[in-house]
């Protein structure tokens, strides 16, 4: 692995690390805030809900921005809101000052802020920058990688914030950590070109090697690639498979520590290691599916290749669930849950590699519809979850993932990432 490319993608990779810290530590101090604020598990499922919202409505204009302004001036700019946003969420009064009523509302805006300035992110990195350094058969490796950050941005953000928060307090966690945004955006923009040429590292052996095989839809481009990314149809179809993929995964950002902590009993410092372990386990995943995603590709192709290894990988995924989730035995249902887990992030490759593939250079558009679809479970999970489990118990609302990660599955045998976006529509 050696390159300029390899540099940028190791920087994408710091950033997606970072971006997950201060995307998921309020996760970790959720229910020590909710107790403190005298919120209840409706009104956190809101908060959650709000980010998601945020999330989800801006991905598809974060990835038009991105495509507009290049992902050098896009990433710095929301590196910069990152944190600025995480001290503001610190700094929302207590009920000496606000109403419990008021006090939800000033989270839930502030964190659908939240999410809409870390919706451009994936878009623009990966159908952007990734897309732009790489060659088409080395694509799967860099978006596993860029998973894995954000995995391990996870795994490290449950033990280092429960020390924090038990040490200095919530508020103090959430303000330690938010500068570390400051770091990605310098980072980035004194490091990251958007087209490789204009990088004075680079060599002409490596530029020739990232132009070598790019896909037809690079030069066959139409204007309005946001229209054709929308009424495409196997865009669409990757799309919601995404979504049922990511309603599991979003059962385990919100809601694995609560659980945890509320439902299973366990200490806040435990609860954080088997976190640390379950997001360490998805890294591991995210890699291999990098790995694997390229392998497969060489070997049957950019329609079968992610068609299989996604199809595997999401119902092995609804199996480990449902055990974990319906077991007795506390060490089956932490095994088995941390399992799926990995089985999902397995999947996360080929599905952007498959996205990228048919988009060709308007990436960024098509990965934001994408990512869209990919996080809307986070506004359903957010309020569903809950609302399952007050009225079925815990473990059917876990189930309810299993569900979907089938319909996610089946929904692969008609698509065809082979075919370029743009060809022989209208």
């Amino acid at each position: 692995m050696r390159g300029t490319r390899w540099v940028v993608l190791a920087i994408i990779i710091f950033a997606s690390f970072i971006a997950y810290v201060l995307r998921t530590n309020l996760s970790i101090v959720s229910e020590t805030m909710m107790h403190d604020l005298g919120m209840n598990e409706y009104q956190l499922g809101m908060v959650f809900s709000a980010f998601a919202a945020g999330y989800a409505i801006f991905q598809f204009p974060g990835g038009i921005f991105g495509d507009r302004f290049g992902p050098r001036f896009t990433i710095t700019a929301i590196a910069i809101a990152w944190a600025l946003l995480t001290i503001v969420t610190a700094l929302i009064p207590g009920t000496s000052v606000l109403s419990v009523g008021a006090i939800v509302a000033a989270l839930i805006v502030t964190r659908f802020l939240v999410g809409a300035v870390h919706a451009p992110f994936f878009p623009v990195t990966i159908g952007g920058t990734i897309a732009s350094w790489f060659p088409v058969r080395q694509w799967g490796l860099p978006n596993g990688l860029s998973s894995t950050g954000l995995t391990l941005g996870a795994a490290a953000t449950a033990p280092i914030v429960v020390w924090l928060m038990e040490a200095y307090g919530w508020r103090s966690a959430l303000l330690i950590t938010a500068p570390s945004a400051f770091v990605v955006a310098a980072v980035f923009h004194w490091y990251v070109t958007d087209d490789p040429k204009d990088h004075p590292r680079i060599g002409a052996t490596e530029l020739s090697l990232i132009k070598s095989d790019r896909p037809s839809a690079e030069y066959g481009a139409e204007r309005g690639a946001w229209k054709l990314a929308l009424k495409n149809k196997n865009v669409l179809l990757i799309t919601i498979s995404y979504f049922c993929m990511n309603y599991v995964f979003y059962l385990f950002f919100n809601w694995f520590f609560f659980y945890l902590v509320d439902v299973k009993g366990f200490s806040a410092t435990d609860a954080g290691m088997l976190t640390a372990a379950l997001w360490i386990l998805g890294a591991i995943g995210a890699t291999a599916g990098g790995f694997i995603c390229d392998l497969l590709v060489r070997r049957l192709g950019i329609r079968l290749g992610p068609r299989y290894q996604t199809m595997t990988a999401l119902l092995l995924s609804a199996v480990f669930l449902y055990v974990g989730a319906t077991s007795n035995n506390i060490v089956i249902t932490i095994v088995m849950l941390c399992t799926c887990f990995a089985c999902n992030q397995l999947t996360e490759a080929p599905f952007w590699v498959a996205t990228m593939a048919v988009s060709g250079r308007h990436a960024p558009v098509a990965t934001g519809v994408l990512n869209t679809g990919g996080n809307l479970p986070g506004i359903v999970g957010g309020m569903l979850v809950p609302v399952t489990a007050n009225l079925l118990g815990w473990p059917a609302a876990m189930v309810s993932g299993s569900v979907f990660a089938i319909i996610g599955a089946l929904l692969w045998i008609f698509i065809r990432a082979d075919e370029p976006m743009g060809a022989g529509e209208k």
